[in-house]
């Protein structure tokens, strides 16, 4: 997880509201008072507990938020690949995760709500989000996403993946837990994403993320979940708190569109303009957030075939580059190389390998799932 600069985002800040225990409110926030450790989980007892790894308390109380969760998003912490696996290794690991967030971030506690060992410890990491995790109600805001730290669970696993794979303890662990969020605050596997997708960072890593579809089977298969439930898209929805390589293929789209933005991955006030615009103009009602939902998505994006150019096949080509295809490069012309990128995302989502960037394929590629991902 790259370091953040802002520990609590605008957004969230706005929203806060609901705590629980002792509080006391300031204007429209509720600070909770931080406990002195967390408490050990009857529901969850595989997650350890911050007492139990030994947690500094926080520097400054703990908020709950209130908003309602929305997703779950994974990262790696860009550790070494330690082939220690075991327990006193892991809480060793959430220690110094936890010094290295206060100390040198200037956080108030570990940045994400839990993390995951090599070994498939799973740890909490932020006090309270255990409890939280118990009740399921609103969730402890953290630190690991900025715009989306009051309405998204943070997952760290230790490791770093960008050419390396995660090992299966870490997987297998990674997925009980995401599961186990799921089912306490009402998400679904198809509600899973990496950081990436919110923020300009190479976390969770290109391998790690390459297997994305195969964590989001496995926990829809651990829900129970029946294949039809799935929907046929889930977007990344992005909004006017949240700067990242997404935003910046939403810049390239409404900028051939006419609108007047520079594609820079920053969602600032200028685009907030053009999606009201745009949202109004295509009958979606208007988000005062300029929020990118699925219909905002679906309306925007054009189909590409392999004779196409101009700026939506540069926002292509510059998501497929990030992802892992150095081949491609942002040329704007549908090209060989950016033509096998393509059917290479397409395959590894289910879908038809026909290089056609439809609607499905620009979801993959964005970084939403689709229903044929999703083998089980």
């Amino acid at each position: 997880m790259a370091t953040q600069r802002h520990e609590v985002d605008r957004r969230t800040l706005l929203k806060a509201g609901l705590g629980t225990g002792f509080a006391a409110v300031v204007g429209t926030e509720v600070f909770t008072t931080a406990p002195a450790g967390a408490t050990p989980s009857a529901k969850f007892p595989w997650v350890i507990d911050c007492d139990t790894w030994g947690a500094r308390p926080p520097s400054s109380p703990i908020q709950i938020t209130g908003n309602t969760t929305n997703k779950i998003i994974l990262h790696h912490m860009a550790f070494p690949n330690v082939t220690d696996y075991s327990r006193d290794h892991a809480m060793q690991l959430a220690r110094d995760c936890q010094n290295l967030h206060m100390d040198v971030n200037g956080w108030a506690d570990t940045g994400q709500h839990f993390t995951v060992s090599r070994g498939g410890y799973v740890l909490e990491g932020r006090h309270r989000s255990l409890s939280t995790l118990d009740t399921g109600g609103h969730q402890v805001i953290a630190a690991h996403c900025p715009g989306e730290n009051g309405n998204a669970i943070g997952i760290e696993h230790e490791g770093t993946y960008i050419t390396d794979t995660p090992p299966d303890a870490l997987l297998d662990s990674s997925v009980k837990l995401c599961a186990a969020v799921c089912q306490q605050f009402n998400l679904h596997a198809w509600d899973i994403f990496g950081h990436w997708d919110f923020r300009l960072t190479d976390c969770p890593g290109i391998t790690f993320y390459a297997m994305f579809p195969m964590v989001r089977s496995r926990v829809a298969a651990m829900l129970g979940t029946p294949h039809a439930d799935i929907p046929a898209r889930r977007w990344p929805d992005i909004w006017r708190f949240v700067d990242s390589p997404v935003v910046q293929v939403a810049q390239y789209l409404l900028a051939d569109l006419g609108y007047p933005l520079v594609p820079d991955g920053n969602f600032g006030f200028d685009m907030n303009a053009a999606v009201a615009d745009f949202q109004a103009s295509h009958g979606i009602p208007v988000d005062p957030d300029a929020t990118f939902d699925a219909a905002t998505w679906e309306a925007l994006v054009p189909t590409l075939e392999k004779d196409a150019s101009g700026l939506p096949v540069t926002a292509v080509q510059y998501m497929l580059g990030r992802k892992g295809y150095p081949d491609v490069t942002m040329s704007g012309d549908y090209d060989h190389d950016t033509m096998k990128a393509v059917q290479d995302m397409q395959r590894l989502h289910g879908l038809v390998p026909n290089g056609k960037v439809d609607v499905d394929t620009w979801c993959a590629v964005t970084g939403g799932s689709v229903r044929s991902a999703f083998q089980y």
